[in-house]
């Protein structure tokens, strides 16, 4: 899919994803200490929103600028502060500069071809900053068979061992695992990769 097709995604009025961050993406970075983060991929900003109110400096770059503007809209009733922390970028991540001395990178549900995957992960790897986070979410490759929703396409899903495998060896993994993910249509199988840099 190209940008226009996703701006007629995110033409509806409401939020695709919901307005709410994903729970995952909570669970794992609450903990954190606040400091430079990305959000690539980011969509409707719901993560990237969530991030600053936790005190974090975010860069949120998608492809869709119809969706950077309702990002810029659900962080609007934020305090000034938070607004302040935010910054909005339309960018094809497959060039997308992610800058560099980050402490968090995330990559949530963004689906692309192995090679395209594996130099994404490498360009945000490249941009952590010593101790930094990696966290990658996204569909398994076991959802078409076992689970519901998401692409229907094999060769863009992945496991949390294929992301093991085109990481680093500069980077640690915390945690690796399927997870399941209620929705109305029943359980959705997604795969975790939570690292750090050395």
């Amino acid at each position: 899919m190209d940008a226009r097709e996703w701006d007629e995604r995110y033409t509806d009025a409401g939020y695709v994803w919901g307005a709410a961050a994903n729970e995952v993406v909570v669970e794992l970075t609450t903990s954190l200490p606040a400091g430079r983060a990305v959000d690539i991929g980011c969509g409707e900003g719901r993560n990237a929103v969530f991030l600053a109110t936790r005190g974090w400096l975010v860069e949120g770059i998608d492809f869709s600028q119809v969706a950077l503007d309702k990002a810029a809209e659900l962080a609007r009733p934020s305090p000034q502060s938070v607004i302040e922390r935010l910054t909005w970028t339309c960018a094809d991540l497959a060039t997308a500069d992610f800058g560099s001395g980050l402490d968090l990178a995330l990559i949530v549900y963004i689906h692309l071809p192995p090679e395209q995957r594996r130099g994404l992960l490498r360009r945000a790897q490249d941009a952590l900053a010593p101790g930094g986070a990696l966290l990658m979410l996204g569909h398994h490759s076991r959802n078409i068979a076992e689970g519901v929703g998401g692409p229907q396409d094999p060769s863009i899903l992945f496991s949390p061992k294929d992301i093991e495998a085109e990481l680093d060896p500069s980077m640690t993994v915390d945690l690796a695992r399927d997870l399941g993910r209620e929705t109305a249509d029943g359980t959705a199988i997604d795969a975790l990769v939570f690292a750090r840099k050395r």
